[in-house]
């Protein structure tokens, strides 16, 4: 088994990747889906119309990812956020965000072997999603860091907002909007502000990219757009009226999403604030003991 189980994953992975070649080149060879039609008919949020939306309730379970957050507060996931099936939780994000069939296997999947579960017979919480250096990592755009907030559900809000005061785009219509750069800026500062700061700091290279990735969702299935990120990363609403701004055919690949993940964390450069984060730390840590001494 030990032997059997990852030359599965490589040959299977092999396949999905092969896929996902197949969808982005028919991507480039047909027509987009039209204004208002990228959410496909009979689904929620077709003509941008979305379920009701209703905050989390004491209980119910949520995770470090606001886009999935948000799927459960309109209700597309199970309000609750509980036992949800692996198998069938593709298919809903597909229809929500209009990632790609690839992605949309490949994301769940890896989920449940990072769990150590069955993808075709399990179930998980959102909040089993958050098992440190899994899919949640130090350094997150909307999150404190799980050593000082063990409860990655909620978003911190001052990252949120100083996150969006960097928008330094617009684009066609003249929306404000978040480019690569703003993205690469402000990720630069959040790790070097979390290595300074959080002793337990961990970031090895696929997190580096995985967070990358993440953030890079917010130029991609939202275009960037201030206004709507401030519904998603704040409230982790779906804005009533919108759709995902991919309008490919077959969704967004992984093709074409890894242009704008590798755009993003090459431009990170880290070294640019370690000094202003490690003096800010070196103050805090002074005050703390002067205060303590007191």
């Amino acid at each position: 088994m030990f032997l059997i189980t990852p030359i599965y994953r490589t040959l299977q992975n092999l396949v999905v990747f092969s896929w996902d070649f197949i969808l982005a080149t028919v991507n480039l060879v047909t027509p987009q889906r039209k204004i208002g039609h990228v959410t496909p008919a009979g689904h929620p949020g077709a003509g941008g119309k979305w379920p009701e939306y209703i905050p989390p309730k004491e209980g119910d379970s949520r995770c470090s990812c606001p886009a999935l957050n948000a799927m459960a507060n309109h209700g597309i996931l199970p309000r609750d956020g509980k036992n949800i099936k692996f198998n069938e939780f593709g298919a809903l994000i597909r229809t929500t965000y209009n990632f790609a069939p690839t992605f949309c296997f490949f994301v769940p999947n890896f989920a449940a072997n990072m769990l150590n579960r069955s993808y075709s017979k399990d179930t998980f919480d959102l909040s089993d999603l958050d098992l440190h250096n899994g899919i949640e990592h130090d350094a997150s755009l909307t999150r404190e860091d799980v050593a000082f907030v063990p409860d990655q559900s909620k978003p911190h809000i001052p990252y949120v907002k100083e996150l969006l005061a960097l928008a330094s785009g617009k684009d066609k219509d003249g929306n404000v909007i978040l480019t690569p750069k703003d993205l690469s800026e402000y990720s630069a500062k959040r790790r070097a502000d979390s290595r300074a700061n959080n002793p337990q700091f961990t970031l090895d290279f696929f997190h580096k990219v995985f967070g990358s990735s993440n953030s890079s969702t917010l130029l991609t299935i939202f275009g960037g757009r201030v206004t709507d990120l401030e519904s998603i990363l704040v409230d982790e609403r779906i804005p009533e009226g919108w759709e995902s701004r991919v309008r490919k055919r077959l969704g967004l690949t992984f093709a074409a999403f890894n242009t704008t993940v590798l755009k993003v964390e090459f431009g990170i450069n880290e070294k640019k604030y370690a000094a202003e984060a490690k003096q800010t730390a070196s103050s805090a840590e002074a005050a703390q003991s002067s205060s303590s001494a007191a």
